[in-house]
């Protein structure tokens, strides 16, 4: 009897010190924490004005200036001042809507504008690079109003025996955010 009496008081001491330090014997909690991110307007590139060349004759070459009312452009919107980079495929030729004849189109390395004012008109620049390489684009900023432009101009270089009609060629511009 005795054996079983300590037995009982043993388990009932340990029945006590578990009501009275719960603590000690449940010694755990539980947080939570977050993970917050802002995720960033985004980017949309439009190419609201092709660069025209108008009426060419055959054997006389033609160029546009990156700063006159023909010059291309392309729209970029995002948020503002953000870092983006750019890059342009330029083509080599233009070619008639058959495919049967193509024309030279050149772009030298002062050919593309970049205005981060949010301006629209080439002929009136705001801020941002003059006189750039469209084949090597520096890395600018999406203007503080959200919008950049880029102008481009080029040159077609018509055979003397180029075949009349019109003449096309796609330029492509490829806007990436940069994190800068």
């Amino acid at each position: 009897m005795k054996a079983i009496s300590r037995m009982k008081l043993i388990g009932l001491v340990v029945a006590v010190a578990i009501a009275v330090f719960p603590s000690a014997v449940l010694a755990q909690d539980v947080a939570n924490g977050s993970a917050t991110a802002t995720v960033q307007a985004a980017l949309v590139v439009t190419a609201p004005g092709a660069l025209t060349f108008g009426t060419v004759y055959q054997g006389v070459p033609v160029s546009i200036a990156n700063n006159v009312a023909s010059a291309g452009r392309f729209l970029i919107t995002g948020q503002g001042l953000a870092g983006i980079s750019c890059y342009m495929q330029c083509p080599d030729y233009m070619s008639t809507a058959t495919g049967d004849d193509r024309m030279v189109i050149a772009f030298s390395t002062t050919d593309a504008s970049i205005d981060s004012t949010g301006n629209t008109d080439p002929t009136s620049f705001g801020t941002g690079w003059q006189n750039v390489d469209p084949h090597n684009l520096p890395d600018p900023d999406v203007g503080g109003a959200g919008t950049t432009n880029i102008f481009l101009g080029g040159k077609v270089v018509p055979t003397v025996d180029q075949a009349a009609g019109a003449y096309t060629a796609d330029i492509i511009l490829t806007v990436a955010y940069n994190g800068s």
